[in-house]
């Protein structure tokens, strides 16, 4: 099903023109119009999900070895010397387009970027209770 309003769906299906590089019954791929580097790929289910949340887990699981498949490809493509897999869930973790997105970042070794860096070490005892609390969580 499409969400008539989100860009996403009118880009997989050919409303809105992309640069597409993969398509098949249930994804659809294309470059980002705003990419970190050039090949900068997006993955997206045909079918409108919100993000991670909302997503089947069946669907998901689906995309793992497309986003392989791309991940290869973009690399050797570009000649990059890496790749980063991304989603950003929600606008506090940089979330955009809200529509289910996996992106394909083309790195290298001389681009520039930086990944971020843990800014504060866990308190004494700290790492426990917070790995609890998600223990506790996982099944309920």
């Amino acid at each position: 099903m499409k969400d008539l309003s989100c860009i996403f769906c009118k880009i997989s299906s050919g409303k809105i023109p992309s640069a597409k590089i993969y398509e098949d019954e249930e994804f659809f791929a294309f470059l980002d119009i705003k990419p970190i580097n050039s090949g900068h790929a997006l993955l997206i289910p045909k079918k409108h999900s919100v993000n991670l949340y909302k997503i089947t887990d069946e669907v998901f699981a689906r995309m793992a070895p497309v986003i392989k498949k791309l991940a290869v490809a973009v690399k050797k493509a570009v000649s990059a010397d890496g790749i980063n897999i991304g989603m950003n869930n929600d606008p506090a973790a940089g979330q955009l387009v809200f529509h289910t997105h996996i992106h394909i970042i083309p790195r290298y070794s001389e681009d520039g970027f930086k990944h971020w860096r843990g800014k504060r070490a866990y308190k004494d005892g700290e790492i426990n209770q917070v790995a609890e609390k998600i223990k506790q969580t996982i099944w309920h």
